[in-house]
């Protein structure tokens, strides 16, 4: 077999190198890289740095360099075919075939970048000649500068069938139709039905030429617009041995170092888009090229930048491209590597913008930029009416079709969790609008409420003199005692809420001196395990108690279960920490307001209270929620 340069440079490409090294040793995010102890000598200060977007690591203590490949043979002490098997089998890659024309083939792909770089000073030079006025015009109506037009190699294709043909005729026909330059109108003809041979003639013919380049700046394709009626009106090179449209993103080679000095890549739609974009001083512009944004392309933009821009039209068309984009992101989410949203006025695009309003209206455009999270959700909610049972399932169901496309499990759990939060507020809020009663509604014990200002305000009800201590009692209770003992199974989290935990007011005797010993033994202890903190207890009623809560088959929460799942346990265990911590707050202001209220009888201080009262019934729904088994969404 024969692993051509280019396949093995696809390989690399498909490997995120700080993930692939992570799986061995300690990595850390460090700015845009990556950093570690080197594993090829002792070290306790990290000198081994790994940078994704180029694709090796360095240490700067020994000089260890190298690739996946490298690392894969140096560190793991795997034979090389072996090494790149296992890379392969990752990447989704099939090791080719033994094929003795492998290494003519190779061979002849070298050839093809200085048939593309003919090809371009070709074009170049007709820009500037007498048949590239029409497309010298058109530039100069789209405001494209002198100095744009060098940066970004702009070109004319002569409208005639063999200009090109004839002017690289000293590579042959074969190396041109391969490279995408030529057309072969025999290609598709069936093998018995050719009658003659027909010649081959230019593919790019009276359009304005848009060289692609790859990441080391070397012309690969070419995007040719029309300057006069016809269709299409961009017309790119064929996928070729240089080029494949599904993994290339146009101007990476110049938006890739621009990107390292904002922190930011954005996408637009086109080509020029992102010249006009590069014009107006944002350099780190890519677009792909005339289709929808691949996985691949996702891939490229993740090794610039862990939260990408896509800035789209705001049109119809425009918005389902973003939506496209945001589902073809689901599977790939991992943490800290998600999208962002920004979208364009109605009937713009950022050539408009810039040029009418100037760079500063774009940039406001990018502050307002959604997370991925908002944009599902409000695609989600505008997806239909939500007004019926039935529709409001509708809801969730398209809710779920996004979490279920999340492989990521912590990841997954986030957006379920805020879904749900999103949800709940969405129509607890409806419900409680449709729940007003009329004007002269009295409560259960007949006291009348007050009407001010178009709303309705409920009787003000006496401060509770327990608004600062946990109850041992009802559901609170319940989770309280569900809490201790999630704590005693994973008392790193003990650690990890050492302040909440130790301001919390436990009614329950026993609970509180539990709960009390707990933090101490942290507190002296760097780590402690479950068996450590019940010899903390002791012997007598404490450590009796907390062995029964280890026991209990009652309590039905995800962190008081030996055979839970560790990572969603400690996710619910922290969940449920706040919502604890939350109810002596949320009563403790209630209480307060109240009594300023029964006081003043203001507005404002009405107001104060109707919110807390809301803010204290979105807490019952928290804790309800918790008592619950299963997700809601």
């Amino acid at each position: 077999m024969s692993l051509t340069p280019q396949w093995l440079d696809e390989l690399r490409a498909r490997t995120t190198l700080s993930t692939l090294i992570g799986k061995s040793i300690k990595v850390q995010k460090a700015g845009r890289e990556y950093k570690a102890c080197c594993p090829f000598h002792n070290e306790k200060t990290p000198s081994f740095t790994i940078n994704d977007e180029k694709g090796f690591y360095h240490c700067f203590g020994c000089g260890a360099h190298g690739d996946a490949i490298r690392w894969m043979t140096e560190q793991r002490g795997l034979p090389f075919m072996d090494a790149v098997k296992e890379l392969a089998a990752v990447a989704g890659m099939d090791i080719p075939a033994a094929d003795p024309r492998a290494a003519k083939r190779a061979e002849q792909a070298k050839g093809l970048h200085d048939v593309m770089a003919a090809a371009q000073g070709f074009f170049e030079e007709q820009l500037g000649g007498i048949d590239g006025a029409d497309a010298r015009a058109y530039l100069l109506k789209r405001g494209i500068s002198d100095a744009t037009r060098r940066a970004f190699g702009f070109g004319y294709s002569p409208d005639s069938r063999t200009r090109l043909k004839t002017a690289l005729r000293d590579f042959g026909d074969p190396m041109l139709i391969e490279a995408g330059l030529l057309i072969d109108p025999d290609a598709s003809e069936p093998e018995g039905e050719k009658t003659r041979k027909r010649d081959s003639y230019d593919r790019f013919r009276g359009r304005l030429m848009i060289p692609i380049r790859d990441p080391r700046g070397r012309v690969i394709a070419f995007g040719g617009r029309i300057l006069g009626a016809g269709e299409p009106k961009y017309l790119n090179s064929p996928d070729t041995p240089l080029f494949d449209k599904g993994r290339t993103l146009y101007n990476i080679d110049r938006a890739s170092p621009a990107a390292r000095q904002t922190g930011r890549v954005i996408v637009v739609e086109g080509y020029m888009d992102v010249v006009a974009l590069a014009q107006a001083g944002f350099g780190e512009c890519v677009a792909p090229l005339g289709t929808a944004l691949t996985e691949h392309q996702i891939e490229r933009l993740w090794k610039m930048v862990e939260v990408p821009i896509l800035c789209f039209d705001g049109d119809a068309a425009g918005q389902k491209a973003a939506i496209r984009a945001a589902m073809r992101a689901l599977p790939l989410l991992r943490p800290g590597h998600s999208l962002a949203f920004a979208t364009l006025p109605q009937g713009q695009d950022p050539d408009d913008l810039v040029r009418t309003a100037g760079a500063s209206a774009f940039e406001a455009v990018l502050t307002q930029a959604e997370p991925l999270v908002d944009r599902l959700w409000n695609h989600a909610v505008a997806a239909g009416p939500l007004e019926t049972p039935e529709q409001r399932a509708a809801l969730k169901q398209r809710l779920s079709e996004y979490t279920d496309a999340m492989t990521h499990n912590d990841v997954r759990a986030h957006y379920v969790q805020a879904f749900r939060e999103r949800h709940d507020a969405l129509f607890f809020t409806r419900s409680a609008r449709q729940a007003l009663p009329r004007r002269d509604s009295r409560d259960a014990g007949g006291r009348r409420g007050q009407w001010s200002k178009g709303q309705w305000k409920p009787p003000i009800a006496p401060p509770s003199g327990e608004a600062r201590v946990i109850r041992a009692v009802g559901t609170e209770g319940v989770l309280l005692a569900g809490m201790i003992c999630g704590l005693l199974r994973y008392p790193d989290r003990i650690r990890a809420h050492l302040e909440v935990l130790s301001a919390l007011r436990i009614a329950d005797r026993q609970l509180a001196a539990i709960m009390e010993k707990l933090l101490a033994g942290v507190w002296r202890e760097e780590s402690v395990e479950t068996e450590g903190l019940l010899t903390i207890l002791g012997t007598g009623e404490l450590y009796n108690r907390a062995k029964g809560l280890l026991r209990a088959d009652a309590l039905t929460f995800t962190f008081t279960r030996k055979d839970a799942d560790a990572t969603r346990a400690r996710r619910d265990l922290d969940e449920a920490i706040r919502v604890i911590a939350a109810g002596p707050e949320i009563e403790a202001a209630l209480a307060e307001a109240t009594r300023r209220a029964m006081e003043t009888l203001d507005e404002a201080s009405l107001q104060q209270q109707q919110d807390l009262l809301k803010l204290q019934a979105d807490h019952q729904q928290r804790l309800a929620d918790l008592m619950q088994p299963e997700d809601i969404i």
